[in-house]
């Protein structure tokens, strides 16, 4: 058991319970040299705070897993963990029209660093530093205690800035058949849990999915910028939207977009699918006069073309003053980011911020968060990083 001193005006924050350990609040952090140690974060006179360990983790060293001071972090302690997060999710296993959600979402169900995902079936762990991949085994052996599954594939993101590390992420059980097909919401979704960093699907958006088959997409004609796979647009082309355009720059978002549309049934050649820079997209839109009656903004935090550099810190209201443009009147923006360095009321300054600039009223008609089985520590608004707002155009 290692010890770590915090500065003084940081304890009152671990007392009240902040789960994550950061460089700022350590007096020595030099000290902490073997990631997966278990250490105990103490006052500078060395009253006991908090017992977590030790991961390098983007901008954090690591994570508090407990306040009390004879909780031992063992088998036990993670079965524990585990089997909670599950039950949580216990109608998840019933629901005949949803088999993929998160299992365990790292701080928000106790242990940061960690969250595991269940896909029809099949178990996807995420490790977010080599310190909690050290205790992979007290892990997996929770996950036996706690429900049956087919297969386990893991993906490691602790290489350099939080990066994946390549590798045949197959840990055990049965191997799946690529692709496997999830069920989201009555949706069919192609995903691919050993084939790079992603999936296919970014779970935590479907109740926005959702909202767009159900009551959004009808009669529209919908544009999907930062498109990935083109999920948003299966979902407005089964909820009856006219016609959908989904634009990537990315290559891989052709043949992924043709592979989603296709194991719902649906015939891509109705659609349209851009491999280009959405920036050029807009001036393209533009210049041919096209408008959106649904316009789907979803971009990643950062993104760098050969022209265009992206961060939704700086770049967020010009991107929602190009999609303005082009939305018809009465027509709606879907703004999005998980970017957890901006929380909603900036978010929403944003917007205000757009419509302002180019003299238009707009009405915010639905806001989402995190879904249910995404669970958060409130005291880590951090973690709640996911903002999705239903923005009206209003006729001028």
């Amino acid at each position: 058991m290692q010890t770590v001193k915090i500065k003084n005006k940081y304890v009152s924050k671990y007392r009240g319970g902040y789960p994550h350990l950061f460089k700022e609040a350590i007096i020595d952090p030099t000290a902490l040299e073997q990631e997966g140690t278990v250490i105990d974060l103490i006052e500078q006179g060395g009253k006991f705070l908090a017992r977590g360990y030790y991961g390098r983790q983007n901008k954090g060293y690591g994570w508090v897993l407990t306040q009390n001071k004879s909780e031992t972090i063992d088998q036990l302690f993670f079965s524990n963990k585990i089997a909670t997060a599950v039950t949580k999710r216990d109608t998840f296993f019933s629901d005949d029209q949803t088999n993929a959600f998160r299992l365990f979402n790292g701080e928000g169900d106790g242990i940061g660093g960690l969250t595991i995902d269940y896909y029809a079936g099949f178990l996807l762990i995420t490790w977010y530093s080599q310190g909690i991949y050290q205790f992979k085994s007290y892990v997996l052996e929770a996950l036996e205690q706690s429900l049956t599954y087919q297969g386990i594939y893991q993906k490691k993101r602790f290489d350099t800035g939080g990066k994946y590390i390549d590798d045949d992420d197959f840990v055990k059980g049965k191997r799946a058949e690529w692709p496997l097909l999830i069920k989201e919401n009555g949706i069919n979704y192609a995903v691919h849990l050993n084939e790079g960093p992603m999936t296919g699907i970014f779970l935590d958006q479907r109740e926005v999915r959702k909202a767009i088959k159900g009551h959004v997409a009808k009669d529209k004609t919908v544009l999907n910028t930062f498109s990935y796979t083109g999920a948003f647009s299966v979902s407005a082309a089964l909820g009856g939207a006219i016609k959908t355009t989904s634009v990537d720059l990315a290559n891989r978002s052709l043949a992924k977009t043709i592979e989603q549309f296709t194991v719902n049934h649906l015939d891509h050649n109705k659609h349209e699918i851009k491999v280009m820079d959405v920036f050029r997209y807009f001036n393209y839109a533009k210049k041919h006069q096209l408008n959106f009656d649904l316009v789907i903004l979803d971009p990643p935090s950062f993104a760098r073309s050969k022209k265009h550099t992206f961060s939704v810190a700086k770049d967020y209201v010009k991107l929602l003053e190009e999609a303005i443009a082009i939305t018809s009147d009465g027509g709606m923006i879907i703004a999005s980011t998980n970017y957890s360095g901006i929380q909603l009321k900036k978010f929403k300054q944003f917007i205000e911020q757009a419509f302002t600039n180019l003299n238009e009223k707009y009405q915010i008609k639905e806001t989402f968060r995190l879904p249910f089985d995404f669970q958060t520590d409130k005291q880590f608004p951090e973690g709640n990083y996911l903002k999705v707002i239903f923005i009206e155009k209003v006729r001028g």
